[in-house]
């Protein structure tokens, strides 16, 4: 892997452009992003929890592609990262609540809202997520 690899960017979700070349700081290192798990800690398909300043928050891998989101469902709080992660969509082991790994949208459930996410910059061999 050459430069760093981003998942896509909307406003308050999972990725952002990068830019190619140039210092780490340059890239957003050092201005927010923390270092969460080496690639190799979190495969394709897989899911980890991590903490962030005091709060847990599940990286997930979709095919290839890092992506972080709050490790809570809104229903009742159960941690996303102890459900399935099937394609890009995580499912809640409670009560079976749907949501889109890439973008933190509710496809489905008893819940009214969707997940809160977080930018994610992939750099060399490690994730880092920004607070």
């Amino acid at each position: 892997m050459g430069g760093p690899e981003m998942a896509p960017h909307t406003p308050q979700r999972s990725g952002a452009p990068g830019e190619a070349g140039g210092p780490l700081y340059n890239r957003g290192i050092g201005n927010g992003f923390v270092p969460v798990a080496k690639t190799s800690e979190v495969a394709p398909g897989a899911m980890k929890w991590v903490v962030i300043d005091r709060e847990r928050v599940v990286v997930a891998n979709v095919d290839g592609v890092f992506y972080a989101l709050r490790d809570s469902c809104g229903h009742q709080g159960a941690p996303l990262s102890t459900g399935t992660l099937m394609g890009y969509v995580i499912e809640c082991p409670l009560h079976f609540a749907c949501f889109d790994a890439r973008t933190g949208e509710l496809l489905n459930g008893p819940v009214s809202a969707d997940v809160p996410t977080y930018q994610v910059l992939v750099e060399g061999d490690t994730v880092y997520v920004k607070r």
